[in-house]
């Protein structure tokens, strides 16, 4: 029969003596303090290994520091995982592993591997804003948290500070951006659920502001108010080439010489430059042809951009230009590059055009898989039809004042 252990009390604790050679106090069922020569004294479990029944040691920490009281509390849940036939070590290293792990998972790192992923399905400039917004409003103060530490009222606090300013609109963009990252968080094991799914509604909603554009019948006062006007050659032909291919700032500016066919007459994006990641092809009418025509003069070594920037002879033209042009000839708070979209959009909606051959030309996804591989093969044909009308349209509404393109047309007769 085992021999029955009596307890220690506080005092036999704190009056133990050092002595020459390390000795030990028991106090039942594994605890045991052990009083080292140079006086300190360390908690001790002694247990038999689950299966292997060897005998091991696990520290508790040190006295005073784990009192006698804490240092039992630790024994009955060590004897607890023993009877469900756990390693009390093996356990504590887990929960060591685990805490090192949470502590090692911050957001900032947990944002670096989501965006790794995330930029390889948008645009350069979309990518660069996301991570220019989180860099500015979100990692000087949650970088360093863990995504397991993180919760709504913490970062509704943070949010706030943005929704002062009346950012609504960035607040509403921020709060998407870290729900996607701690859904890659949930996604990748690191939390069991997002703490965050319901942040947004803390916030008034931004008030949803279109792009300012002009209405069909302006078009003629705009075509006017550019042949009046004191721009580059250059400017001009990025201007009327934005307006005729219906493309955003970015695919536009951007535009390079290797993606013009011109034995077929199409202007082919590939996918790396979309917003939406999908290669968007562009039939060229023969106004368009006449403004790469004009282009050619304007071509420089190793420069692979049809706009090339007067400042930096390899580089594209700034993707803001339009818009800096637009403002400088009265059209500030009336239009912007983004709405000759909506003004083609508006003028062949008007012209009774099929609607889905409209959102074709402009690069709109459809959500139907089976209707998208139609719209890529089939529309095509249709769009060359829609082009031609649109960009016959822009060149009369420029009669009297005249257009890039109704000026080479003027040469060519003469």
């Amino acid at each position: 029969m085992a021999k029955k252990v009596t307890p220690l009390t506080n005092t036999q604790v704190k009056q133990a003596k050092a002595c020459e050679k390390e000795y030990i106090l028991s106090d039942g069922d594994g605890l045991q303090l052990k009083i080292k020569p140079s006086g300190s004294k360390t908690w001790v479990f002694k247990y038999s290994k689950p299966f292997t029944k060897s005998r091991t040691n696990l520290g508790l920490g040190t006295y005073p520091e784990v009192s006698l009281a804490q240092a039992r509390a630790k024994r009955k849940i060590y004897r607890e995982l023993l009877a469900q036939d756990l390693d009390p070590k093996g356990h504590k290293d887990e929960a060591h592993l685990k805490e090192q792990e949470k502590h090692n998972n911050t957001l900032q790192i947990v944002a670096e591997n989501w965006f790794g992923i995330k930029e390889t399905a948008i645009t350069t400039d979309y990518a660069k804003d996301i991570w220019r917004s989180l860099e500015l409003h979100i990692f000087p103060t949650l970088g360093k948290y863990p995504v397991a530490s993180l919760t709504a009222p913490v970062v509704i606090a943070v949010l706030k500070k943005v929704a002062e300013t009346g950012n609504l609109e960035t607040v509403r963009r921020l709060a998407q951006r870290l729900n996607e990252i701690m859904t890659f968080a949930v996604n990748t094991g690191l939390i069991h659920a997002n703490p965050l799914s319901g942040i947004k509604s803390a916030f008034e909603k931004p008030k949803r502001e279109h792009m300012p554009t002009i209405k069909p019948e302006e078009l003629p006062e705009l075509m006017q108010t550019l042949n009046r006007a004191n721009l580059q050659m250059i400017t001009r032909a990025l201007i009327e080439w934005q307006l005729h291919t219906m493309t955003r700032s970015n695919e536009a500016a951007k535009a390079e010489w290797s993606e013009i066919d011109i034995e077929n007459k199409l202007w082919v994006i590939p996918a790396s430059r979309m917003k939406m990641k999908r290669e968007h092809t562009i039939p060229l009418t023969n106004q368009m042809l006449d403004i790469l025509t004009l282009l050619e003069n304007f071509k420089r070594p190793h420069c692979p951009y049809l706009f090339p920037s007067h400042n930096a002879p390899k580089k594209h033209i700034n993707t803001e230009t339009v818009n800096k042009v637009l403002r400088r000839i009265g059209y500030q708070n009336r239009l912007v590059a983004h709405g000759f979209r909506a003004l083609a959009s508006t003028t062949l909606n008007e012209q009774e055009f099929n609607p889905d051959v409209i959102e074709a030309a402009l690069a709109h996804v459809d959500k139907n898989a089976v209707r998208k591989a139609y719209n890529r093969a089939e529309y095509l044909k249709h769009r060359i039809e829609l082009m031609c009308w649109w960009s016959d349209h822009i060149e009369n509404s420029a009669k009297g004042s005249l257009s890039i393109t109704a000026e080479i047309q003027l040469r060519k007769v003469v």
